[in-house]
């Protein structure tokens, strides 16, 4: 799917992070237990992921807390009016609740008109980058003039559940090295929230021109995360190498379809961001794209992977740096479990 756009810019965009710090030592120090059942070293999980730290909200803390912190600062300090806000978009693989739309409770918090429609987004990592695309559509026919998209991980809960899981198993002799691997990827899951809004052409901001996306359903049993089975809390499971391999095939061809849609060449970006999962995935997919690893921001060694709000994040931190200039154009290239691969242009 190749898409132009003409009228959508980014008007404005901020980041919450919680202010617990969780490293990647402290992890491992409490899983030693295991590590030493199978000889393991400590220091494994930052080598091969490349983490040292992420943040970590409240094991009860609601994704709409955060959500309406960063909504409401962004809103506040760019004096942008909650009137004008037509459509709101909760885009997180997080939620309050199935039901209502954690959007409903971001919508009362930030205290939207009741003109501003709302509903919430997921598709895992993918959630921001598929809610700009929905919205950009909409701002491109003239069915909304300015919307807000919100989005709010706490991995917290997910790596207090991850640990104890495994480490009853241990107690209980069930555990094995397969089963550490399959949950390995849980321990570089990170937290924080984003919010951002886009307008017409009429607006200033970095324009969005367009870009391409492409799916591969078939990999979708590699990244699976849910309830457990004791009801107690989320668990998933990865199968990190084989998701590695398939998410970066999928890049490469949607990486020729963004580049099509765009009329850009590889050398044609100022700047990439990518989805901030680890060393390893970004190593290759640099490889894999024929991209430089120089051109690439990234932020996974002290946030780690902050699911849909990753990329945006650190587009955020990029621009808040001042390393992109005027007239400069920066590459989102996204990869989800699902799998889905969303790749827009930006001009500054």
């Amino acid at each position: 799917m190749k898409l132009q756009y003409k009228k959508t810019v980014m008007q404005a965009m901020a980041y919450e992070l919680p202010e617990t710090i969780i490293t990647s030592d402290a992890i491992e120090g409490r899983l030693m237990p295991i590590y030493e059942r199978f000889g393991l070293r400590a220091g494994r999980l930052e080598l091969m992921t490349g983490i040292k730290e992420r943040r970590a909200g409240g094991v009860h803390e609601a994704p709409s807390v955060l959500a309406i912190k960063v909504a409401n600062r962004l809103l506040e300090e760019t004096k942008i009016a909650r009137e004008e806000i037509e459509l709101l978009i909760f885009a997180s693989v997080c939620r309050d609740f199935l039901e209502p739309a954690t959007a409903a409770i971001v919508h009362h918090g930030v205290g939207l008109a009741p003109h501003c429609q709302f509903f919430d987004l997921s598709n895992a990592c993918l959630g921001v980058a598929s809610a700009m695309v929905m919205m950009a559509e909409m701002i491109e026919r003239g069915s909304i003039r300015r919307g807000l998209i919100v989005a709010s991980e706490n991995g917290g809960p997910l790596l207090e559940k991850t640990i104890h899981h495994l480490l009853q198993e241990h107690r209980q002799g069930s555990i094995s090295k397969e089963k550490l691997k399959k949950h390995f990827a849980s321990f570089t899951i990170g937290s924080g929230a984003f919010a951002m809004v886009l307008g017409s052409d009429e607006e200033r901001g970095p324009r969005l021109l367009g870009g391409s996306v492409l799916v591969d359903s078939h990999a979708s049993h590699l990244c699976q995360g849910g309830m457990a089975s004791d009801g107690g809390g989320l668990l998933m499971e990865t199968d990190a190498e084989a998701l590695l391999v398939a998410g970066c095939n999928l890049a490469v061809e949607n990486w020729k379809g963004a580049r099509e849609a765009l009329s850009w060449e590889n050398t044609t970006p100022d700047h990439l961001i990518t989805h901030q999962v680890g060393e390893a995935h970004l190593r290759l997919l640099c490889e894999r794209l024929e991209l430089p690893r120089s051109k690439v921001h990234t932020n996974y060694h002290i946030l780690g992977n902050t699911g849909s709000v990753a990329m945006p994040i650190s587009l955020c931190m990029a621009s808040e740096s001042g390393a992109i200039k005027a007239g400069e154009v920066v590459g989102l290239l996204g990869i989800g479990s699902g799998l889905s691969s969303i790749m827009l242009g930006v001009r500054y």
